[in-house]
């Protein structure tokens, strides 16, 4: 797929079917190709299950019914915890179809963080992965949490299910009906909470409704991914390498594949690159979905260019994606990483879509049907090509969130005025590409000079000593603040004042002289929230401690 985008903005129309809901579409494709491969999973102790759209359907609809003989109904919140997994979309299709509110967690929060959740929208039902019950134990009696039903529980994990209100998902599922009269859904109807990631404050409960998942299709689908419905999906198999918990589980494996109808691959065990790389090749994934830190990590496994992969497309999103990386990856296999830019309240709203002249570093062009501009900081004035400027989309768009769930508070502070104001900075070229540069809090001012992070970082990345690197602010007495970096190094570098000096020069080399770190601190790891972006807050304030301000 190779886009005309002038066309395709032209063109544009939000096709959303008033009762547009994701369980009638699993229905549909079930009845249109039930026995088309949905999901192919595997696990890293070799563990290996197929689904088709004809299991899917049936599984959520067994599903369906046994929540509705457990008490759960329209509007309930139902929390689940599980990791990547054959069954994860029987079992969200299957909590929808009772009309019920998605929250997904992630295995890699702690169990305060499940409690914050479970309290903040008084969840009373939990889906959990048998191994992952030790972290719902202890916030049970501090939590509106009533029901427990526990995956893989047959296993001989140990699990207690004696308990009241402790139910095994296969035992739920057993002798129920393949159909479930459920509420008729809407559009218009609350999905999910999906809770941000928190790399600014406490997480906030991101409110969609079940238009979102056709927004996906609509946007990240054809402007992103490089599909939709009439794609011949054949010789396809996509790969999204999320966890069931994150924003992106929902932007990829449930929004793009699963409307599609296309099938995917699920493979549940830790990041390896070079075992990523192998399972590429052996299950002949033709479009990959990763995140920056793992394409980083490809480009640094021996004999890249020897694997035989059938990669089309790949694409990227989480933070940008460094130059480095694009290039290497672009070098070995013949396929460009498309970045793109988007949010947990948002679809894709800034991609370098199929067909684009990627430049290194920009996040693309806005997508067709969104007017994504960028507006000045201090007011609704959009900036000039060149300026920095706040990522905005206007208020009424189809493309973002209706609202965080019972924080009137939180949704009179976003939604005052015309936009809805990302808190992301950004600054477009005179073509039209976007450059992310950072949060609005990230941003570093320095004798006047206003300065993004991500510049700073993306430059120090492409020096062969450096694996990771985070640009703040410092406090100064002469500047207001300078850059420092915090910068972890590749395997074979050790931190010294001559490597101090080294890093510098090389800045002054590759940006304007005033952006480069004057401070410059080697650590083993940087702090990142649990999906794995930075928490620049973190070093900001240890910069406060260390210098004052």
């Amino acid at each position: 797929m190779s886009l005309d985008y002038e066309r395709e903005r032209e063109n544009f129309e939000w096709a959303i079917p008033d009762d547009y809901n994701i369980p009638a579409v699993v229905e549909d494709h079930a009845e249109s190709f039930g026995d088309r491969l949905a999901v192919r999973f595997r696990d890293e102790e070799g563990v290996e299950a197929e689904r088709t759209y004809a299991d899917v359907s049936d599984d959520a609809n067994r599903f369906a019914n046994a929540l509705a003989d457990l008490g759960v109904g329209e509007g309930d919140r139902v929390m689940h915890l599980f990791p990547r997994h054959p069954d994860a979309f029987a079992i969200q299709v299957g909590a929808l179809a009772r009309g019920a509110l998605l929250v997904p967690c992630s295995a890699m929060l702690k169990p305060k963080d499940l409690s914050f959740r479970a309290n903040d929208c008084e969840a009373e039902t939990v889906v959990v992965h048998a191994d992952l019950t030790e972290m719902v134990e202890p916030i049970l009696d501090e939590t509106p949490l009533e029901r427990v039903v526990v995956l893989d529980a047959d296993d001989g994990d140990g699990t207690d299910l004696d308990r009241e209100d402790w139910h095994a998902f296969a035992d739920l599922l057993d002798g129920q009906a393949t159909d479930h009269e459920g509420p008729e859904l809407a559009a218009e109807d609350p999905m999910s909470i999906n809770y941000t990631s928190g790399t600014t404050g406490q997480p906030k409960p991101v409110l969609h409704r079940h238009r979102w998942l056709r927004c996906f299709e609509l946007v990240n689908g054809p402007y992103w991914w490089g599909v939709d419905r009439d794609t011949d999906f054949s010789e396809e198999l996509l790969w999204a390498t999320t966890g069931t918990g994150w924003a992106k589980w929902f932007w990829s494996p449930v929004g793009v594949a699963l409307t599609t109808g296309a099938p995917q691959f699920v493979y549940d065990g830790e990041f390896d690159a070079g075992t990523f790389l192998d399972l590429m090749e052996e299950e002949g994934v033709t479009r990959l979905c990763a995140v920056p830190t793992q394409y980083r990590m490809f480009t640094q496994v021996e004999g890249l260019g020897e694997y035989d992969l059938a990669l089309e497309e790949a694409v990227s999103a989480g933070e940008p994606l460094n130059r480095e990386p694009i290039q290497e990856f672009e070098d070995a296999f013949g396929v460009t990483p498309r970045d793109g830019y988007g949010q947990t309240e948002t679809v894709a709203l800034v991609t370098n879509y199929p067909g684009i002249d990627v430049k290194p570093g920009s996040m693309g062009k806005p997508v067709p049907g969104i007017d994504v501009t960028l507006l000045d900081t201090q007011d609704e004035e959009e900036v000039e090509p060149g300026e920095t400027g706040e990522i905005a989309v206007p208020v009424d768009s189809p493309a973002i969130f209706d609202s965080y769930y019972e924080k009137p508070d939180l949704d009179d502070r976003t939604f005052h005025g015309d936009y809805y104001r990302t808190g992301d900075l950004a600054r477009k070229d005179e073509d039209g590409y976007f450059f992310f540069e950072g949060r609005a809090d990230d941003i570093i001012i320095s004798s006047g000079y206003r300065i993004g992070p991500f510049e700073v970082e993306d430059a120090l990345v492409g020096h062969e000593s450096v694996a990771e690197a985070a640009a703040v602010a410092s406090p100064h007495d002469e500047r207001g603040n300078v850059v420092k970096a915090y910068v972890v190094l590749a395997d074979g570098y050790d931190g010294s004042d001559g490597l101090v000096e080294e890093l510098q020069e090389y800045m002054k080399e590759e940006t304007a002289p005033y952006k480069y770190p004057r401070r410059i601190e080697f650590v083993d790891e940087l702090p990142t929230t649990s999906s794995g972006k930075i928490r620049r807050i973190e070093l900001r304030e240890e910069e406060r401690e260390k210098f004052g301000e």
